[in-house]
């Protein structure tokens, strides 16, 4: 079978647990091929790999969004378009139910490009339609250029090159749930999702968070995402979630509860479960499995440590993780300057099996998360977890109704300090709770989190999103 995955900023570009998901589900099925289908942002990340593709990757088709802002345009272009078109045209800048296949015909089929289309009479038309229904107020100028800019991308990937195969994987929705859609509409064959987190629900974060989005604006920004998500279910075959509350939102959004499976992430317990724990130096020595950026909140992690080491003067903290933003991390670096903090290290990329042997235990401070590696993989090695209450943290740490297990770290609320700093202080002045915590996590990982019972549950899904889409 060949299997397109389609990926949106993640693998192979960059470490982490979606990429590090989609590379080792590639090994693990070494009889299938595998054609990559890459979404990312500049052009000068081409071929910038941060993994050794797997010999049965056949083929890598690389989309960068920026050839779509930056394409030449045609000024005495004027492109034309029938009423049934303008009516979904109309739809999709108004984040409605545009008829998405018309799309594949005005974008893919006949090559209109996206950038005449936006400096067009007839887009002209529309906006001042929309402007006067939902934004009387605002100023047109704004509204134009912000329409611009949210729909250019999606149009852009819309027309570009859809690479053959016998079944498409989107890792979530957004841009590659909807080119996967698309794909899987022109080529007729199958596709499934798999949402590592939910896309939706983190770019709204991102987005009432965010100073670039005018505050006028923010609400059409969601929309546009929110529309995107339920065509991506609505298409799919299959889709998958990582724990019962993700399914739960899935639903919320608009996707059929018949459609969705909820098969864990898994990893190869032994591999982890024979690190030894670290013999005593002196130090309490902790540290952060994360890729730096604004949506882990290390900053809420630096001023709860500078809090900590008030008290707890021999605490070492080692963040391990690629820098998935320069200026955050920047940031987070003139912070640590600011509180003038000893012992905290940023270690980027390293060989966790390796580093991992130097802890006492993990922290992860996130505001938004799926199922993370990271935990599982601390508790595989007997590290107990501090983690916030987001995703799946708290069912990894405290098990769900059927797990007697008992717990293998703390929960605490996002961006709350004082819960962070107070199970901070309780696993560092009372350390003997650290192995028996640490066993639990182990055990709870063998039994819950195995990656054979993984990669069996996505053959058979597969196999049933093939069926059902022959019959």
């Amino acid at each position: 079978m060949k299997i397109c995955f389609i990926l949106e900023g993640s693998y192979p570009y960059m470490k982490g647990g979606v990429s590090n998901w989609v590379h080792e589900f590639i090994l693990d099925n070494p009889n299938d091929e595998f054609v990559l289908w890459t979404i990312n942002d500049l052009e000068s990340k081409k071929g910038k790999f941060s993994y050794t593709l797997p010999k049965n990757v056949v083929n890598i088709q690389e989309t960068f969004l920026e050839s779509g802002l930056t394409s030449r345009i045609n000024k005495a272009a004027n492109p034309k378009f029938s009423d049934i078109e303008k009516q979904t045209l109309q739809e999709l800048i108004r984040c409605g139910n545009p008829d998405w296949k018309m799309l594949l015909e005005i974008f893919h089929k006949d090559k209109k490009k996206p950038i005449e289309f936006l400096m067009s009479e007839d887009f002209l038309t529309l906006l001042k339609d929309f402007a006067a229904d939902e934004f009387p107020y605002t100023s047109f100028t704004d509204l134009f250029w912000t329409v611009r800019s949210m729909f250019l991308p999606l149009l852009y990937l819309i027309g570009t090159k859809f690479p053959e195969a016998d079944i498409y994987h989107s890792v979530s929705t957004g841009y590659a749930g909807v080119v996967a859609s698309l794909a899987s509409i022109h080529f007729n064959k199958p596709m499934v999702l798999t949402e590592h987190g939910i896309y939706t629900r983190e770019r709204e974060e991102e987005i009432l968070r965010s100073e670039w989005a005018p505050p006028q604006f923010k609400r059409l920004w969601i929309d546009m995402f929110v529309m995107y998500s339920k065509f991506a279910y609505q298409t799919a075959q299959r889709v998958t979630s990582l724990f019962s509350r993700a399914k739960d939102i899935q639903v919320e959004i608009g996707c059929s509860p018949e459609k969705i499976s909820v098969i864990g992430n898994g990893i190869e317990h032994s591999q982890f479960a024979d690190i030894p724990i670290k013999e005593p130096n002196g130090y309490i020595d902790i540290g952060s499995i994360v890729r730096v950026a604004p949506i882990k909140d290390i900053k809420t992690l630096i001023y709860t440590f500078a809090e900590l080491k008030q008290v707890v003067p021999n605490a070492r903290l080692f963040i391990l993780g690629n820098v998935d933003d320069p200026d955050y991390y920047t940031e987070c670096l003139d912070l640590i300057d600011f509180l003038d903090i000893k012992d905290i290290k940023f270690e980027g990329v390293v060989d966790i099996k390796k580093y991992i042997q130097k802890l006492d235990f993990t922290v992860l401070t996130s505001i938004s998360e799926g199922q993370p590696f990271a935990v599982i993989e601390s508790m595989a090695a007997h590290r107990p977890v501090i983690a916030t209450n987001v995703g799946c943290c708290k069912e990894l740490i405290e098990g769900e109704l059927t797990d007697d297990l008992g717990t293998a770290g703390i929960c605490v609320q996002p961006m709350n300090q004082k819960q962070l700093y107070n199970a901070l202080l309780d696993l560092c002045r009372h350390q003997e709770k650290l192995v028996p915590m640490g066993e639990i996590g182990s055990v709870r990982v063998k039994r819950y989190y195995n990656k054979a019972d993984m990669v069996k549950k996505y053959s058979e899904l597969y196999r049933e999103a093939v069926a059902e889409w022959q019959a």
